[in-house]
């Protein structure tokens, strides 16, 4: 069996490993998924009316927030469920089952693919949910076609991949699981400093630049072009350069703390 042949037959191992995991212990990704959950009602139900008036789009009322709500609670959404990741990634190494792989003949890379492909089918399904969520209580596309759909979900998937590989490395450094969910709570934190809830051009001065210079706001502007039709301008291609970088960094992180040797 030469060299890819082991790595993908290994991979497949780990991932099917990494969602039994998944299933066996759903309450840390219900936990998270509460969250945006409960955000996108809160936001809608209660702010709505209000919070309709400075989206600058000439709408009002709690149908026009809705659609501006929901671009950035699925960002949040891909964040929350990252948080488990490195949560997961942690507990392999302090309970000393990574030490166990190291000695067996497995690729050494398939446990980081193990886990950041299935951290990425968890985003996807988390994805879905809370959109099913946002549809059941009237969100709608604003005629977006089906490449605009495609590149819409190719965006997330993206996202979701970078947000795991930084989440991967996270837990790779963390001496335990609550540690990583305390490093890992600014993949969680920054969409809800972002455009996410109100347009950047209406927060304070002061506060404008940590809202626009950073991965999320390109990230959900560009959703919000595709799925709503507002403009996308530069956002396009800040999102996907973000997406790139974290995807770079995350990935030779996790690569060095992984074959770190152990203490």
């Amino acid at each position: 069996m030469n060299t890819l042949s082991l790595a993908v037959r290994d991979s497949n191992t780990m991932l099917r490993r990494n969602l039994l995991h998944v299933r066996r212990y759903p309450s840390l990704t219900l936990n998270l998924l509460l969250t945006p959950v409960m955000l996108l009602l809160l936001f809608v139900y209660i702010f709505g009316e209000v919070m309709s008036t400075g989206i600058g789009d000439g709408g009002t009322g709690r149908s026009a927030y809705l659609a501006y709500l929901v671009p950035g609670v699925l960002l949040l959404t891909i964040g929350g469920t990252t948080i488990g990741s490195a949560v997961s990634v942690s507990m392999d190494m302090s309970e000393g089952i990574i030490a166990r792989f190291r000695t067996m003949a497995i690729h050494r890379g398939s446990v980081l693919i193990g886990h950041v492909v299935g951290s990425v089918l968890q985003c996807v399904m988390s994805v879905v949910l809370v959109s099913a969520v946002a549809v059941a209580i009237g969100f709608r596309s604003s005629g977006a076609t089906a490449l605009e759909w495609l590149a819409a979900f190719g965006l997330l998937v993206l996202v979701s991949l970078a947000l795991t590989w930084i989440a991967v490395g996270m837990g790779l450094v963390s001496p335990n699981a609550e540690a990583a969910s305390n490093n890992a709570l600014p993949l969680m934190v920054l969409p809800l400093l972002s455009s996410a809830f109100v347009p950047v051009d209406v927060m304070p001065g002061w506060f404008q630049p940590i809202a626009e210079y950073q991965p999320f706001t390109p990230a959900i502007e560009t959703l919000r072009g595709l799925l709503l039709g507002t403009e996308i301008g530069h956002n396009g291609w800040l999102a996907l350069a973000w997406c790139l970088v974290l995807i770079t960094l995350g990935y030779f992180w996790s690569k060095a703390a992984f074959n770190r040797d152990p203490k």
